[in-house]
């Protein structure tokens, strides 16, 4: 269902108000500057992280065409600054100089729907048309389930960058883009995307946010959420799994290393799980690389994530762990054109034991993928050179 304007409005909360002062200020700024930079991207991930499709086609751009005028959006305190600022031109995350490019830029690129100096502000200024530049999606992760904040009427994107054939149908069809804006290009990160784990041993857990339970990154927490964090079956269902003799024994005796990483929007309470075994690692953002995790990893058990595309993609094996199915699908997002059962590529497990059992089962096996689940893969990915920074910069070049 469309929000109404009013409904729309709400999302600007009071420590945005400032930044509807700072467009007022930059927006005049812009017109001439404009003038000077007729063909200006902007490209940024996130505020505080530069390692998704942005940064990849950002270091694609300096490194084969430095005659683009191109510039990085990223937060100086983060901890990948200095990477993206050895490749060229960057700015200040949220800053004025970051409203006045983003009102300068002919294209307004990102992995992320709301790569922009302020959310709240930007999104009413392109939802009602009010900022005319072009804006490119190049996705955080392949689409698969019905994301309603993703349709046209939500976003007024100029171009959604898919990763594979059955997305690109699907987004095509259902999300209401105008014809042609939907394009399927492959996603730039997919060009470092390759397998390092030959000779290591090493698990992955990488479960997804749950919109009901996380804390935005930038905002403070305090105990009492802390305790109703604790208190969700998310919490407890992932924490008796660290915590499982069986999985303990098993690492311990086998040598494997298990990293769990959970998603950023959980990322507030990490402090609050605890592991059994010592070969088990509660990794903290952003002290890990999830591509490199990806690429060093044998085995990967993830939820819901989409981050299992990428692993995949590398042809390894791994198994999802849903015991919140339903209240997922009721609370978060609708099923697509994905079946984790018919389509996925591992097996769906909905009890810690049978978990326990098939990580077993597929590290027993030489951690590889299961034949039925390499043919899955071979058929849902259609691009396996390593031309996706190449397609999406050409495309982006025609719009």
């Amino acid at each position: 269902m469309e929000q109404s304007f009013w409904q729309k409005l709400q999302r600007v909360k009071a420590k945005d108000i400032g930044n509807i002062f700072v467009f007022a200020l930059a927006l005049p700024v812009s017109a001439v500057y404009k003038k000077k930079r007729k063909d200006l991207w902007l490209i940024c991930d996130n505020e505080n992280e530069a390692r998704d499709n942005g940064y990849w086609l950002y270091k694609y751009i300096r490194e084969h065409h430095k005659e683009q005028d191109v510039m990085y959006a990223i937060n100086k305190k983060s901890p990948d600054y200095a990477r993206v600022k050895d490749l060229g031109p960057v700015v200040q995350y949220g800053s004025f100089m970051h409203w006045l490019y983003y009102l300068t830029a002919s294209k307004n690129i990102s992995s992320q729907k709301e790569g922009k100096p302020n959310a709240a502000v930007c999104y009413l200024l392109e939802v009602y048309g009010i900022l005319k530049n072009k804006r490119i999606f190049l996705q955080h992760g392949i689409t698969k389930d019905d994301v309603e904040f993703l349709h046209y009427k939500n976003t007024k994107m100029r171009m959604f960058v898919c990763a594979v054939e059955r997305e690109y149908q699907y987004v095509k069809e259902k999300f209401g883009y105008p014809d042609g804006w939907v394009q399927k290009l492959g996603f730039c990160r997919f060009d470092n995307l390759f397998d390092t784990s030959q000779g290591k041993r090493q698990i992955l857990v990488m479960p997804t946010w749950r919109n009901w339970i996380s804390i935005p990154t930038t905002e403070s927490y305090d105990q009492e959420d802390i305790s109703r964090f604790t208190d969700t079956k998310y919490f407890r269902c992932w924490n008796e799994f660290l915590r499982d003799e069986r999985l303990a024994d098993f690492l311990d005796k086998e040598n494997i290393r298990l990293v769990f990483y959970p998603h950023r929007g959980m990322q507030k309470f990490i402090q609050s799980f605890r592991a059994l075994s010592p070969h088990i690692v509660i990794a903290k953002w952003p002290e890990y690389d999830v591509q490199e995790l990806l690429k060093e990893s044998n085995l990967l058990v993830t939820d819901y994530s989409s981050i299992a595309m990428d692993f995949a993609y590398l042809r390894k094996p791994l198994i999802y762990y849903q015991f919140d199915y339903e209240m997922f699908r009721k609370g978060q997002y609708s099923e697509g054109y994905f079946s984790y059962e018919n389509d996925g590529f591992g097996k769906v497990c909905k009890k810690e034991q049978d978990i326990i059992a098939e990580i077993k089962a597929i590290v027993g096996d030489g951690s590889r993928m299961p034949a039925v689940y390499k043919q899955r893969v071979d058929e849902f990915f259609c691009y396996r050179d390593r031309d996706n920074c190449k397609r999406n910069y050409e495309a982006i070049c025609k719009l």
